[in-house]
């Protein structure tokens, strides 16, 4: 799981975080039913964002089903999303998890510079790449803006001399088609310029903090990285995440949503909260020798790590190895990796309660 969106279960309110975990775990088991247990890999905390926005937009809430107990929540059930925006989330997340691997493929980076590796992965991101285009077609979405953005994000980190946001555009298109899909499944055509202006926006934030925040382990592993191949410094960086955040924040306001609530703490607080908490890490951090936890042994690659990473998949994350850095945390802390050691901070002063705080965006009580 990843992603830039990662609330703290003290800093929302009980109500709102219940819901987020509900499209997250709809998200995961959609996955599961629609295109199998191994399809459960992408599932990505800002994928989940396409489910949010789809029923924030519609009239009545989604539908939720019960879910059996999983070891991710500490061995209880849940009522999890079950509607068409989780599959358009699961599709999203298909085929962009398809590019990255064939991505990675294609550079040679880590274990993929193996043979029978790069093999077994492009086989698999064939597989997630048609599954998801096949999954978008059945929701009346055309995938060719996604799969096309992958296809162009390979072209453009082969130019010589490339700006930031021309590495950006790619990603910016295709969660701008994803977003604006949204309003399609949930009856709004009007919203959909307004929520396509939000996934560009979005998508930036995405590309550029995820570039910062490998930008230490880029740097020692020689792999490619946005920042040093357009030659842009941090505090650039930081400018072009807070003009982002800004614009974000202004499409968000001008949504027509019958529930803003979630859609609010998510793409606006929480987006905020990532800037400031990966541009904070990424200023710490020394580019030669990125923090790793003492106890944690290396990453020994190739075989034993596809192996043991199928483990994890399988146990739904209850078995983790030697070098993995949720080893040595307790169910409950890997299951909800936003807690306060996950977010940076303790949710902004934010009481555990949190019933009717400001830091959620509540207009409750």
């Amino acid at each position: 799981m990843f992603g830039i969106v990662r609330p703290c279960r003290h800093g929302m309110c009980g109500g709102l975080f219940k819901e987020w975990m509900a499209h997250l775990c709809g998200l995961c088991l959609a996955l599961r039913d629609e295109h199998g247990h191994a399809s459960r890999l992408v599932t990505n905390y800002d994928g989940l964002l396409v489910s949010v926005l789809t029923e924030a937009q519609a009239a009545a809430p989604s539908p939720y089903r019960r879910a059996a107990a999983c070891a991710l929540r500490g061995f209880k059930g849940a009522d999890v999303a079950q509607a068409e925006g989780v599959r358009l989330a699961a599709a999203v997340s298909l085929i962009l998890a398809a590019g990255k691997v064939k991505d990675h493929v294609e550079d040679g980076d880590g274990v993929y510079a193996r043979r029978l590796v790069a093999a077994g992965a492009g086989r698999v991101a064939a597989r997630w790449s048609a599954a998801g285009s096949g999954t978008a077609a059945a929701l009346g979405f055309d995938p060719a803006p996604l799969l096309a953005a992958v296809e162009e994000q390979t072209r453009l980190e082969r130019l010589p001399d490339p700006s930031l946001l021309q590495l950006t555009a790619p990603t910016e298109a295709a969660v701008a088609a994803a977003f604006g899909h949204t309003a399609v499944l949930a009856g709004k055509p009007h919203n959909r310029e307004t929520l396509e202006e939000a996934g560009r926006y979005f998508g930036r934030l995405a590309h550029l903090l995820d570039a910062v925040e490998d930008l230490a382990r880029d740097h020692e592993r020689g792999a490619y990285n946005p920042l040093t191949a357009s030659g842009t410094d941090l505090a650039t960086a930081r400018r072009h995440c807070d003009d982002a955040a800004h614009g974000l924040r202004l499409a968000t306001a001008e949504l027509d949503l019958e529930r803003r609530r979630l859609v609010n703490a998510l793409l606006v607080t929480e987006t905020g909260r990532a800037v400031d908490r990966i541009f904070t890490e990424a200023e710490r951090e020394s580019p030669e020798a990125p923090s790793r936890d003492p106890r944690l042994n290396p990453d020994p690659g190739g075989l034993l790590s596809l192996l043991c990473m199928s483990a994890a998949c399988c146990t739904c994350g209850l078995y983790r190895p030697p070098w993995d850095e949720d080893r040595y945390r307790s169910c409950g802390e890997r299951c909800d990796p936003t807690g306060c050691d996950a977010c940076g901070q303790c949710c902004n002063g934010c009481s555990g309660c949190c019933d009717c705080c400001e830091c959620c965006n509540c207009d409750c009580g």
